[in-house]
């Protein structure tokens, strides 16, 4: 197995980070039987001026300090409740519409369950460092109440020696808007926002469409330059509905303005999709596992469709017998496109391998792992899902290659592997 470096850090599952996030009540309803929705508006309507404040002061006191520009985010909810409802409320006074804003709100601890399957790609400001730091922006995937994932992020420096440092999280978290936020129809592109006041660290993307609306599953962050050089970041995950999957892309130049964008086509109806960070022979690539058991090489002449794909590599060795899969978009290196890999072998063992492809003909393999890079050991076996080590993405950094990982579906963990060593060990 190659010497990896293991960072004694951890990130974990905290219950304390909390956003405020939409209540839903039925809407439906009628002039001779009102919805429960109106008959909430109604009822805070009802209450005298005093009764309105003592509410609303309870309400501030318990919340105001656990969450960013509280009143404001009621404020805002109030105007959605009153667009959903057709109702004009002006003049009836601030405090009045902040306590009907907060009666459909609720407090969502995002992270309470677990941290797991990250993704990293370099920063979109790299000012003010060495030649041999790079700052990191590094994509989590949060579970919380009803075991629903959103995506997550954090920042952090990472240096050419194996120095590794997370920026401290801001004091809130806050959800990203979401103009179609109550929107039951929805399943287009759409766009989201960062809160104008945070950073990367602090925001947090929830489920908005119908098609996502049980979860935002394992984002794989590529770094992806255009043939006119601009560059973006794109990163493709799985929307969970409850009951069906499909693979959607997320697209942005600076994580403020974030398009989330339904794919089409056969092979978007899978999971495990990874984009090449940049055009090959003038086509769109992605690897993916497209029947459950096998590694596919697609390609495309449109980022949002894919269909077909051809197979690339099948389970060979003990430890991934019963099904292979990416674990992240493709790296290039002097030597060829690295891929960490990942396989489940006896006892639902998940291990991380690799893989290098030929640079200008990526359905050429050119060197394989007989043995798993990394495989989870001592108390890293336990957690949600024992025995899983699992990577939506790592980066090069330097001669290394720097790689956070899912811990048994529960923290995540990272690692510095040698990329010499790990090129020298394939067969």
């Amino acid at each position: 197995m190659i010497q990896s470096k293991l960072h004694p850090l951890r990130l974990k599952a905290d219950p304390s980070r909390v956003v405020v996030r939409p209540f839903h009540l039925a809407w439906q309803g009628t002039k001779s039987e009102p919805g429960r929705a109106q008959r909430l508006v109604t009822a805070v309507l009802s209450l005298n001026d005093r009764e309105v404040g003592q509410q609303l002061g309870t309400v501030m006191r318990d919340f105001e300090r656990r969450h960013w520009q509280t009143r404001k985010v009621f404020l805002r909810r109030f105007d959605q409740i009153c667009e959903m409802l057709d109702l004009s409320l002006e003049g009836i006074g601030d405090k009045r519409k902040q306590l009907i804003g907060a009666y459909f709100c609720h407090e969502y601890s995002y992270a309470a369950a677990a941290l797991m399957n990250p993704s990293v790609v370099p920063h979109p400001d790299q000012s003010g460092l060495d030649p041999t730091t790079v700052r990191i922006i590094m994509s989590l995937r949060a579970v919380g109440e009803g075991h629903i994932s959103s995506i997550a992020f954090r920042e952090g420096l990472v240096g050419a020696n194996g120095a590794f440092e997370l920026q401290p999280e801001p004091p809130f978290a806050t959800a990203v808007d979401a103009p179609h936020l109550d929107c039951a129809q929805c399943d287009g592109p759409i766009t989201v926002y960062r809160q104008e006041d945070t950073n990367p660290s602090g925001m947090v993307i929830f489920p908005v469409t119908p098609a996502q609306a049980n979860g935002l599953e394992d984002l794989r962050l590529t770094h992806f330059t255009h043939d006119d050089g601009r560059q973006e970041y794109i990163g493709t995950y799985t929307a969970y509905s409850g009951r069906d999957i499909r693979s959607e892309l997320m697209r942005t130049a600076n994580f403020r303005e974030i398009d989330l964008i339904p794919m089409a086509g056969d092979a978007a109806r899978n999971k495990g999709m990874a984009l090449f960070p940049r055009k090959i022979g003038g086509q769109y690539m992605m690897v993916g596992r497209q029947d459950g058991q096998n590694l596919f090489l697609l390609r495309s002449d449109d980022l949002a469709r894919w269909d077909g794909g051809e197979l690339l590599m099948t389970p060979k060795y003990a430890w991934e017998f019963i099904q292979i899969g990416n674990c992240g978009a493709p790296i290039e290196i002097d030597e060829g496109w690295l891929v960490l890999t990942h396989g489940v072998g006896a006892m639902r063992q998940y291990s991380i391998g690799a893989i290098l492809l030929d640079h200008d003909d990526p359905s050429k393999i050119i060197g394989r792992t007989r043995h798993p890079v990394l495989q989870a050991e001592d108390d890293d076996r336990n957690g949600y899902v024992p025995n899983v080590v699992y990577t939506c993405g790592a980066m090069r950094v330097g001669a290394q290659l720097f790689m956070p990982y899912g811990i048994s579906d529960s923290s995540i963990g990272f690692a510095f592997l040698p990329l010499k060593e790990l090129v020298a060990a394939m067969e």
